[in-house]
């Protein structure tokens, strides 16, 4: 008897350790077990088998998950030729925003049954997160059929009698010249995802240059923190006129970037990827010291200006900000009053209700507010006179033909006349000519930036250039 016990517990033992690390490996379940302890190896697999289904299925749609496409596309490794294409549904956060999560959920569903029922079937479909599909074809197919299929897709849903118009974006990876592991190419279909998004186009292709837009990106976001220690990153200033006085009584801070590997980068590529991957608060707070401790530097040496440095909206939603620049501002004993913070028009629009208080408490400690890019926003005209602004900057967009046509000056005085009549000072940018100067005085504009009046400038240039710029107009 104890050496059938002995026997049984050897078994039982080794059938532990086969379960142990088939499961880890999340391996097809094969147990070798005498007729004795048979009937437990059956129902283990079974058991098993619905452990993998559900780890490898979208509990919502019933579709195969990240996972359960990952497992069928390593059977078919290599893959040398077919395609594949994710679909992303845009902007659905705003269908859950507005009808809730339960109706957003239907949708996901009646959006999974069209999938399955496409005319042009793919071989396997999975849901790789909230709103984006990820469908497999063995074999190539055209640019006409993408286009079907991103019809079919977006015929109208009804959910709940509710009529729901959707639209969606693809971006495609060709197998037979982009194929890779499972991973990479993963990553090579969200490129092309990404550039159909930035490009607005409804189906983008991946293409091998996309690998190095990415490199890139990583490069300049990897290289920012070491950037900013070793002085890469550095302010420069754009003088403004003051029509009326003629004297240069504000300055404009604008950040450069000399990357010590891709040379200079444009505040316009580094910026947005600063936003998207949280890194812009310590870009932020960089800009807010380096612009006041210059300001501290100049008040020391007797050359009394203003700055106006920009912020980026989501700074607007940190509720600390105005402490923040409080702190900093009695660190260098700066007067508030010698601060002009600039948002963009459409980042007013982000968040209304938090922008409005974030500006009120800006306001309160003394700095003054400046609507930048205005016009090119897409702000309503009612919220104007709601917002705690001091100033607008009409864009250099506005410019254009401005010398040319009669409908440009227009548009330009026409602004003007509504920002003056709700109180603001008016800022025009991207002054090149003495005539567009000299209409614009007519116009009734307080401030002009551009190059006619003076390029940006480093603190030392500006402090060589500041007393000729109060002596030529």
């Amino acid at each position: 008897m104890a050496f059938v016990y002995w026997r049984q517990q050897k078994l039982i033992h080794q059938l532990a350790h086969s379960l142990e690390s088939q499961f880890l490996n999340q391996d097809e379940l094969t147990l070798k077990a005498p007729s004795s302890l048979q009937p437990l190896a059956e129902v283990l697999q079974q058991l098993h088998q619905s452990s993998l289904f559900s780890a490898e299925r979208d509990k919502l749609t019933g579709l195969a998950n990240r996972v359960g496409f990952k497992r069928k596309m390593l059977a078919r490794m290599p893959v040398h030729a077919g395609m594949l294409v994710l679909v992303d549904i845009r902007q659905f956060r705003f269908v859950n925003d507005l009808f809730g999560f339960l109706f957003g959920d239907k949708l996901l569903k009646a959006f999974a049954k069209r999938l399955e029922n496409l005319s042009c079937k793919p071989l396997f479909i999975a849901r790789m997160n909230g709103n984006e599909f990820l469908l497999f074809f063995p074999q190539p197919i055209t640019h006409e059929q993408l286009l079907k299929i991103k019809n079919d897709l977006q015929m109208s849903f009804e959910i709940e009698l509710q009529p729901i118009s959707i639209k969606i974006q693809l971006g495609v990876l060709s197998l037979a010249e982009h194929h890779a592991d499972v991973s990479l190419m993963l990553r090579r279909l969200d490129l092309a995802l990404k550039k159909a998004k930035n490009l607005k186009q409804p189906i983008a292709y991946y293409d091998q240059d996309d690998d190095k837009v990415q490199y890139r990106e990583l490069l300049i976001i990897n290289g920012l923190p070491k950037g900013l220690k070793q002085q890469q990153l550095f302010m420069v200033y754009q003088p403004k006129l003051d029509i009326k006085s003629g004297l240069c009584q504000q300055v404009e801070a604008l950040i450069r970037w000399k990357h010590e590997g891709l040379g200079w980068v444009s505040p316009s590529e580094f910026i947005p990827l600063a936003e998207q991957t949280g890194m812009i608060d310590l870009l932020s707070s960089w800009v807010l010291e380096a612009v006041i401790s210059q300001q501290a530097n100049w008040r020391d040496k007797g050359l009394f200006v203003n700055v106006a440095l920009n912020l980026s909206p989501t700074d607007l939603d940190n509720p600390q900000l105005a402490n923040n620049v409080a702190t900093i501002l009695a660190q260098y004993r700066v007067p508030a009053e010698c601060i002009i913070i600039e948002i963009t028009e459409s980042a007013l629009m982000v968040s209304l209700e938090q922008t409005i208080i974030t500006l009120n408490q800006l306001r309160a400690i003394g700095l003054k507010i400046a609507i930048d890019d205005f016009g090119t926003g897409h702000s309503s005209l009612a919220y104007l006179r709601f917002l705690p602004v001091d100033e607008v900057k009409i864009d250099k967009a506005f410019l254009k033909d401005f010398e040319t046509s009669s409908a440009a000056k227009q548009i330009v005085k026409t602004s003007i006349e509504l920002a003056k009549s709700l109180g603001f000072e008016v800022t025009v940018e991207g002054v090149e000519t003495k005539s567009v100067l000299n209409t614009l005085r007519d116009f009734g504009v307080d401030t002009i930036q551009g190059d006619y009046f003076a390029k940006p400038a480093t603190a030392d240039e500006f402090e060589c250039i500041y007393p000729q710029l109060n002596h030529c107009f």
